[in-house]
């Protein structure tokens, strides 16, 4: 059971919030910082099943995404539940908004029978810091969590649609449990997605692990009809394990 439990932890959609990957820059390195136009997409509900295949064990689930944004300040709560488990995966995000986009301040995640752990990103003395390491990464603007990623990819595109073509590629510093590290996403091309909602058009991007590296891969897919909000995600590890997160339902609030 521990090890589905880990491989749960991927769920966060935001993309992403899986603890296995190790950082690619050293700690208090500099890392790029790219100020982009951003719009963020409306606060919504969204609701999400889950498949999971772990070790040769298929399982089925549940995810569900608070996500809010107005007033300079943004939020993201996730649930992820899974059968026969309960809830495995909690994670909340918050911060601000400022030129850069998303701003995370802090970003809490409970795994099932974990203890929950903190990242901050302390914007007084603009440093990345963690619960979980001694390791600090400096603030330069534009840094994101593995849960706000996916949101500021989503604002990214609402602001400049024209940019998401194939072969184009976005770059964002992300911190994680213990460390951060640079994420690529690259986008693929313009495919239908079967949802809850009936088969959408959606945009396919890439985040490939390292050419060095067992990472894990993460495709995500952006709809443009629905403001950008991601209709799926899948994590793909090397052994063909994997979580494929697909949207159920979006409700604007």
């Amino acid at each position: 059971m521990n090890n589905i439990t880990h491989f749960c932890a991927a769920l966060l959609l935001a993309a992403a919030a899986h603890g296995a990957s190790a950082a690619l820059e050293p700690a208090s390195g500099e890392h790029p910082s790219v100020k982009r136009p951003t719009n963020m997409p409306p606060s919504a509900d969204l609701s999400y099943n889950l498949k999971i295949k772990q070790s040769g064990l298929s399982l089925n689930g549940v995810a569900t995404i608070q996500w809010r944004a107005g007033d300079g300040h943004y939020s993201i709560l996730t649930e992820s539940r899974a059968s026969i488990f309960g809830k495995v995966v909690e994670n909340r995000s918050e911060g601000a908004l400022d030129e850069f986009g998303i701003a995370p301040v802090t970003f809490y995640e409970k795994r099932l029978r974990k203890e929950p752990y903190t990242t901050s990103f302390k914007r007084d003395a603009r440093t990345i810091a963690f619960t979980e390491s001694d390791a600090t990464y400096p603030i330069l603007g534009g840094e994101q969590d593995r849960s706000s990623v996916t949101w500021q990819l989503a604002a990214i595109a609402r602001a400049a649609p024209d940019k998401f073509k194939p072969g184009s590629e976005f770059h964002l510093f992300v911190a994680g449990r213990r460390d951060a590290e640079q994420w690529s996403f690259k986008v693929i091309k313009t495919e239908n997605v079967q949802t809850g909602a009936g088969e959408i058009s959606a945009v396919h991007l890439v985040k490939a692990p390292p050419p060095d590296a067992k990472g894990q891969q993460v495709d995500l897919w952006l709809a443009p009809s629905m403001d950008w909000y991601p209709v799926r995600v899948m994590f793909n590890d090397t052994d063909g394990d994997f979580v494929d997160q697909t949207l159920e339902k979006a409700v604007k609030k």
